[in-house]
């Protein structure tokens, strides 16, 4: 494998700077024809702009890229795919008027049945169910990834760029798309793969490099590190590394009580159906975290676009605080202590253009019954906000596109905490962030139990849902399957549950 013919692409001495502030400072790997060369590195070491460097999306400032031997300049990712360099990016860029087939398939020149059929192939080996004839609106964020790795696929890239391609994905899967990975390299494709999951780079990959702060720190064959090596060493700062296990999740720093007893619940769900989910109840205690877990197409994101008011819903009540919420805007659902924080933080949940104290005290304008808040008022509530949340930026006035994904979504969730909720749902609120953020997002959620709020937490994670909930609603195809007690919470029960394989965890 290590001869230059077998070298799919050498990127050699990459620099790259954006607004003077330096991304990528030298960096230098190369990718060879059926290896799987895992790319890892805290959010803003510049993983993605490196990889978007070689799909032409940015122009190098210094370097060379080489495919195949050859020197090549990219101009626009049109270029990247004609040499079958194609990118699954972390957030998919999906047309939302567009039907499945037709997103995938967009500036493709080929007999429209072949693309259907490599279309329908790769989504049987890979075990899916998407019909082609779906709108990119209705779309969820794990289903859109999945159209575009579709995109990738009936291109037949030579190098495949997976950039965080399981955040969202249930373990079957996961284990689906490392199926189909190593079916793809064994016919000579080269895939960078791109993680925060290091227990992944162990199971798929065969090289590994370690970007920190746009250098690459260390690189070499997988067999070469550990576990241990990558945390201590490369991925963390030594004064975290206690809190992080291999799953991503704190477990020294705190555990999760028991729900409380003999209090009436703060928020009611009764019976409730809408778009996609039917029939869904429970009640939501203050200072509890209720899981909602299942696979993708569950229904969990729906349910809860219904119940903060972003959908209708067509029969059954919402109670919070022994009041319908049936007849209030969202405003109204806001000011009376219920907040979402989306799942897709670009479409929904932030203002990417604007300084992050805007983004921050959005939310709590209507509490003060004016236009804009006083610049004094506005800067110490950003400053309170980022010191809080432990938000790693050069100041309040910052944009907030210029900072990491991490960093990002703790703005998202401070402007909805600005607001004082009595009950916040979290719909995917670490995906696609590194292990350094995820334990500073847990921390967040297990101070607001603390407090007496009630969380609500959907996730694609199920180790993530395990570690933090005290119950867990599993949803199968809309409907709910399980209502699982603290001491039945594991990966098994969720798993068997999502899948529609076991219903005996109190089966409803």
């Amino acid at each position: 494998m290590n001869n230059l013919d077998s070298e799919l692409v050498h990127i050699r001495q990459i620099y790259k700077q954006f607004a003077g502030t330096s991304v990528l400072k030298g960096v230098e790997l190369t990718l060879h024809k059926g290896e799987v060369f895992a790319l890892v590195g805290g959010n803003g070491a510049g993983k993605s702009t490196l990889m978007k460097i070689l799909t032409g999306l940015f122009r190098p400032d210094q370097g060379q890229l080489l495919v195949e031997g050859k020197q090549v300049t990219f101009h626009q990712p049109a270029d990247a795919h004609r040499y079958g360099i194609y990118l699954v990016p972390q957030e998919p860029l999906i047309f939302p008027n567009m039907n499945i087939f037709e997103n995938v398939t967009i500036g493709l020149h080929e007999n429209k049945a072949e693309c259907e059929n490599r279309i329908k192939y790769y989504l049987s080996s890979l075990g899916w169910n998407l019909d082609l004839n779906r709108k990119g609106s209705s779309l969820s964020i794990a289903e859109q990834q999945l159209v575009e790795l579709l995109r990738g696929l009936v291109r037949n890239a030579k190098i495949l760029i997976l950039d965080e391609p399981t955040s969202t994905l249930t373990f079957s899967e996961i284990e689906s798309l490392f199926a189909t990975i190593k079916k793809l390299t064994k016919e000579g494709i080269g895939v960078f793969y791109i993680t925060h999951r290091l227990t992944e780079i162990f199971e798929l990959a065969d090289s590994v490099a370690v970007l920190r702060d746009g250098v690459i720190s260390a690189t070499g064959k997988v067999s070469d590190f550990t576990y241990e090596k990558l945390v201590e060493g490369l991925i963390l700062d030594q004064s975290r590394k206690d809190e992080i296990d291999p799953s991503g999740i704190n477990r020294t720093h705190y555990q999760i009580e028991d729900s409380q007893k003999g209090i009436e619940p703060i928020l009611s769900v009764k019976n409730l159906s809408g778009n996609r989910f039917q029939h869904i109840s429970f009640d939501l205690f203050p200072g509890e975290i209720f899981g909602i877990a299942g696979v993708v197409g569950a229904g969990r994101t729906e349910l809860a676009s219904s119940i903060f008011g972003l959908e209708p819903w067509e029969s059954g009540d919402v109670i919070l605080q022994q009041e319908s919420i049936k007849n209030l805007s969202l405003r109204e659902r806001i000011l009376r202590g219920l907040v979402y924080v989306p799942e897709d933080r670009h479409q929904h949940g932030i203002f990417s253009n604007a300084s992050i104290k805007i983004n921050i005290t959005s939310t709590i304008l209507p509490k003060f019954k004016q236009l804009f808040l006083p610049l004094k008022k506005e800067k110490e509530i950003s400053t309170n906000a980022i010191k809080k949340l432990n938000v790693i930026t050069t100041g309040e006035n910052q944009l907030l596109s210029n900072l990491s994904g991490g960093n990002q979504q703790k703005i998202v969730l401070s402007k909805y905490l600005e607001t004082g909720p009595k009950v916040i749902i979290l719909d995917e609120p670490t995906r696609g962030i590194d292990a350094s953020a995820r334990s500073d997002i847990y921390k967040i959620i297990s101070d607001l139990k603390k407090r007496g709020l009630a969380v609500v937490l959907i996730s694609s994670d199920t180790e993530e849902i395990v570690q933090l909930s005290d119950r867990v609603l599993v949803m199968h195809e809309g409907r709910m399957i399980s209502l699982i007690e603290k001491k039945d919470i594991t990966v098994n029960t969720i798993t068997s549950a999502a899948l529609g394989i076991k219903k005996e965890w109190k089966s409803l």
